[in-house]
């Protein structure tokens, strides 16, 4: 078993903290929930666990089995098993999709996929995700629909068998066939992988097919309120008002900032991959 363990971690961006102090611990074949209203921290803090540059660290430590992973580059981070699917994934002109994913599968390994064994490996990817196989050949998320940019990013995960796979409203701009689809891929690498989540989510029909553990809220950058996957079905139904209520906490006016930056791409540039 592998522990991601994040501590009393305070993160600014542009100046404006957004992280004031969060504790959360997570476990290979657990699946986190992680809700709050927009704009209270969620994808920033998936985004400083990655290594995104905006983000800055002002207090507090994140470990993976006891490694710092604050003092490690994206690429780190990545090949130590830690993995993001993006909400708003970048466009890269100019760099094939199949040209990109065997970088990111190489900088995985000591010696490079041999190229017919990584065209078997896409093409059973890409067919485990109900992808037309012409996706390989297109430019890397130029032109995608959303919902293929999303199920771009499970091949990506899939071909990479991350230890922690953090999802950043992944299910968002799916239609339910499509969450169906998604969602079965994540399952079933769960089960193969023994792989930890951390999911960010609004919609309850996601967390029916990936049903979390664990459910935290997250409001004004903190972790008020933790529970199983009856809470994240509480505030399904009622919301958020009767939590505030009972904290005694008003929602502080913030923005989260957006993200400009693809990790994944800067992961396999750093490794020399393009």
């Amino acid at each position: 078993m592998s522990t991601l363990e994040i501590r009393n971690l305070h993160v600014n961006v542009e100046d404006k903290e957004i992280l004031k102090g969060v504790d959360l611990t997570v476990n290979t074949g657990e699946v986190h929930a992680l809700m709050g209203p927009n704009g209270n921290g969620k994808s920033t803090l998936l985004m400083t666990i990655m290594g995104h540059p905006k983000y800055k660290v002002t207090e507090g430590s994140i470990l993976l089995d006891g490694q710092d992973v604050l003092s490690m580059s994206v690429d780190e981070r990545s090949k130590a098993g830690l993995f993001i699917a993006m909400q708003y994934p970048q466009e890269v002109p100019g760099v094939t999709n199949s040209d990109f994913l065997k970088a990111a599968v190489n900088a995985h390994r000591e010696q490079p996929i041999k190229l017919f064994e990584f065209i078997r490996l896409l093409d059973k990817t890409i067919e485990d995700v109900q992808m037309d196989a012409a996706i390989a050949h297109r430019f890397l998320n130029e032109g995608f629909s959303g919902g293929e940019k999303k199920r771009n990013e499970i091949i990506q995960m899939k071909l990479l068998k991350p230890q922690f796979a953090m999802l950043d409203e992944l299910d968002s701009g799916l239609d339910v066939d499509a969450i169906k689809i998604v969602a079965d891929n994540i399952n079933r690498l769960r089960e193969e992988n023994e792989m930890g989540l951390i999911i960010v989510s609004h919609y309850a029909r996601f967390y029916d097919r990936i049903t979390p553990s664990h459910t935290h809220v997250l409001i004004n950058g903190r972790i008020v309120e933790s529970g199983d996957y009856l809470l994240a079905q509480k505030i399904d139904a009622e919301g958020y008002e009767w939590l505030l209520k009972k904290n005694n906490i008003t929602l502080e006016e913030e923005e989260e900032v957006k993200r400009a930056v693809s990790l994944g791409t800067c992961a396999v540039n750093k490794l020399g991959g393009f």
